[in-house]
């Protein structure tokens, strides 16, 4: 068996298309431009690289794009001044706060001081309640509007746009990180998966792994998930990002695993790409 490749790369330039398409559309009947603020504090090399990913992601649809940065050593009073002024801002729609911040800056106090529907990237606790008590997805919603983190929200879509089926699925998901793991669980259990969510103490992970119809894994642990760990046939959502030898790979034993599962997410081009695409579509929402 050799799996179906999961290409993230592909589809996010599809999912891009159409949404420059719609914020055309937007465009011509509200004569306004969809408009996202990048927030950081300090100038941390990861950060300042993804903020220029994301800039060029926005040119490419047609988004605006705002950078505000404040120095490294800003107070947390500082860092919410700016996140009030941008609430405040009407010509903003969607807000992207940048994490880690530096030392001494409380990242859940900057995310509660932001406005819930303009935060594209779903950290508002506000958005996550709604999530966590969201009905399922083919019932009538009990909850007001939420936005889900881009990340998590990119793995369901790329799931979608292949077919996988979720219904009636045993997922397990290793990582239980509240950017990530956690609204994955969420997405896929209001999908009516049967959802297992594990971490690093769970012994043994393999025990868990093998009962999966779809495994997802959100650790950054180098080729965590190995061949012998996975049910044959298994939908594989890979999350992680880690160097090995010198080489950019996932949490998934890439190279051996796609001859066990059915469908295989690779790294880099799998569910990273989808990341800034849903980024994008929340950002028109909003």
């Amino acid at each position: 068996m050799t799996a179906k490749i999961l290409d993230g790369s592909a589809v996010s330039k599809h999912i891009l298309a159409e949404t420059k398409d719609q914020v055309g559309a937007f465009e011509l009947e509200w004569k306004a431009t969809p408009t996202l603020a990048l927030f950081r504090v300090g100038d941390d090399p990861a950060s300042v690289s993804y903020a220029g990913m994301i800039e060029r992601t926005c040119k490419k649809v047609g988004i605006v794009f705002q950078s505000h940065t404040l120095p490294a050593d800003s107070t947390e009073d500082e860092a919410i001044r700016v996140m009030r002024k941008l609430n405040d801002d009407k010509n903003v729609h969607g807000i992207i706060l940048q994490q880690p911040l530096p030392e001494g800056i409380h990242a859940e106090a900057v995310v509660e001081a932001m406005d819930p529907a303009k935060d594209v990237d779903g950290a508002h606790p506000l958005n996550a309640g709604r999530l966590a008590r969201a009905a399922f997805v083919d019932r009538p919603q009990n909850v007001g509007p939420y936005f889900v983190p881009a990340t998590p929200l990119g793995g369901l879509e790329l799931l979608k746009r292949f077919n996988i089926e979720v219904d009636g699925q045993r997922a397990v998901i290793v990582g239980a990180s509240n950017l990530i793991g956690t609204p994955m669980s969420l997405l896929l259990s209001r999908h009516w998966a049967t959802v297992t969510v594990c971490d690093m103490r769970t012994k043994p992970l393999s025990e868990m792994t093998k009962q999966a119809d779809i495994l997802v894994s959100v650790t950054g642990v180098a080729h965590l998930i190995t061949a012998d760990m996975i049910k044959p046939g298994a939908t594989l959502l890979d999350f992680g990002f880690a160097q090995l030898d010198g080489k950019w790979v996932g949490d998934v034993d890439y190279e051996s695993a796609k001859e066990v599962a059915g469908a295989i997410s690779p790294v880099p081009g799998g569910t990273g790409p989808m990341t800034n695409a849903m980024l994008m579509r929340n950002t028109l929402t909003a």
